[in-house]
């Protein structure tokens, strides 16, 4: 392993393409739009996720103008580093860093669900004691463990390998969406949509956290999170400056469809009542009598939490590997395999910190940051925009936003309101993680850098 050997370049735009549908399409559809439509939306749920895509699109514009711009730079701790200096950058991606790797750990935790369920349906569900980590009553998550340490050994040995896996993943979870659609279409009822609007855009529920469109925006916003990831292949990309821009906007702009799509129908089949459970679409299959469409979705699901690991992973291990190679981690974490070319110390690393995350610890109380870490993330990358615009005008930007700055400053507003609607025990829990980085900074990132 040597620190001069590059990654190698040998994405395509349909592979970030697919990238960016195997990180989004996944966790939003297949938990929380239940969660939020019975919890803080109803059937406007669908309203949330136009909402929340619109931030997420703004935000998307900025991350394709800068991806262009600045090539391989890390996502967007490299854009806040050149926009706003070393100290920003490198909280940005000390943020960036606990979102990713409690997004990989919360995820598999859903992931070892849908797969303990399928082996109960055979007759060979694992104890409780192997599927939840001892403070729920278990020994280990293990099935959480070693699905994160079989995505391991596949970074280790190639992003093309990866990308090809996403891909058929991709196709099993898309197919499962589409059956949905199409049978689930036929139970749709005009009298569960009324009321619509049950909680309004946004008040106080009974336990005073936030209630409305908006706060339910905010929490679905995390079915958002994974577009970030696609920036993160920059340097593996065989055309960045026209590849990763596509790639971006095409994957946010189809999963937008189908998340709006979704929710439209899962609201209109059973009562938003009935939909506070772990696995909405298959439960609202099975209430309606449609077992064996129930029993696909419940494969797609595994397929779709699957790839938004493979994916969010992947954009963790590359963002350790660009701070690493600038001097603000250690050096040793930016080594890369001179078989795979594959980042292969920080793959190692973050793989079995993760694991022994999602083996051993509850993610409730972590898994909420990972929205208030991607909405800063959000408002900085559209900032970078603007503040670049003005401080380095003449450099070449092979895509640019239209209509100025308007796009930029929108994506600005809609996130940091959202922002906005996010309990306030997150933002406690974030400011505590990001005064820890600022310390970290401080004592030793400079000094790393200095040597």
């Amino acid at each position: 392993m040597r620190h001069e050997i590059e990654l190698k370049r040998v994405l395509s735009a349909w592979d970030l393409f697919f990238m960016g549908i195997g990180a989004i399409i996944g966790t939003g559809i297949f938990v929380l739009t239940g969660i939020a439509a019975a919890n803080q939306a109803g059937p406007a749920v669908v309203v949330s996720f136009i909402v929340a895509g619109l931030a997420a699109g703004f935000a998307a514009f900025a991350y394709a103008e800068l991806a262009g711009m600045l090539g391989g730079s890390g996502s967007a701790y490299g854009y806040a580093k050149t926009a706003f200096g070393d100290m920003v950058g490198w909280l940005i991606g000390w943020v960036l860093i606990l979102e990713y790797g409690v997004a990989v750990a919360a995820v598999s935790t859903g992931w070892s669900g849908y797969f303990n369920n399928g082996l109960q349906a055979i007759g060979l569900g694992l104890p409780v004691e192997l599927i939840a980590p001892p403070a729920s009553g278990g020994w280990i998550n293990l099935p959480a463990s070693l699905i994160i340490l079989t995505l391991m050994g596949l970074l280790l040995v190639g992003a093309k390998e990866g990308a090809r896996l996403n891909a058929v993943m991709v196709f099993v979870k898309l197919l499962s969406i589409a059956v949905f659609l199409i049978v689930g279409v036929g139970f749709v009822n005009l009298d569960n949509w009324s009321p619509f609007a049950p909680f309004g855009w946004f008040g106080e529920g009974a336990d005073g956290k936030p209630v409305g469109i908006l706060a339910a925006a905010s929490l679905v916003f995390f079915a958002y999170v994974g577009f970030d990831a696609v920036s993160t292949a920059t340097e593996e990309a065989k055309d960045p400056q026209r590849d990763v821009p596509k790639g971006l906007l095409w994957a946010l702009a189809a999963c937008s469809i189908i998340y709006i799509a979704v929710a439209s129908v899962l609201t209109g089949m059973v009562s938003f009542t009935e939909l506070n459970v772990p696995s909405p679409v298959a439960h609202a299959l099975q209430l309606v009598g449609l077992n064996w469409a129930s029993a696909l979705v419940a494969t797609g699901a595994i397929a779709g939490l699957t790839t938004v690991m493979l994916v969010l992973y992947y954009g963790l291990t590359r963002i350790i590997y660009a701070m690493s190679r600038d001097g603000h981690l250690p050096l040793t974490l930016s080594l890369v395999s001179e078989r795979y070319q594959t980042p292969s110390v920080a793959i190692v690393i973050s793989g079995v910190l993760i694991a022994l995350m999602a083996g051993f610890m509850p993610l409730s109380s972590l898994a909420e940051l990972v929205n208030a870490g991607t909405l800063s993330a959000f408002v900085l990358v559209c900032l970078a925009v603007v503040v670049l615009r003005r401080s380095q005008p003449d450099r070449h930007r092979p895509f640019i936003i239209p209509g100025g700055v308007t796009i930029p400053l929108l994506g600005i507003v809609f996130c940091g309101g959202l922002m906005a609607f996010l309990p306030a025990e997150t933002w406690w829990r974030f400011g505590m993680w990001v005064l820890l980085g600022a310390f970290i900074f401080a004592v030793y990132a400079r000094k790393l850098k200095a040597e």
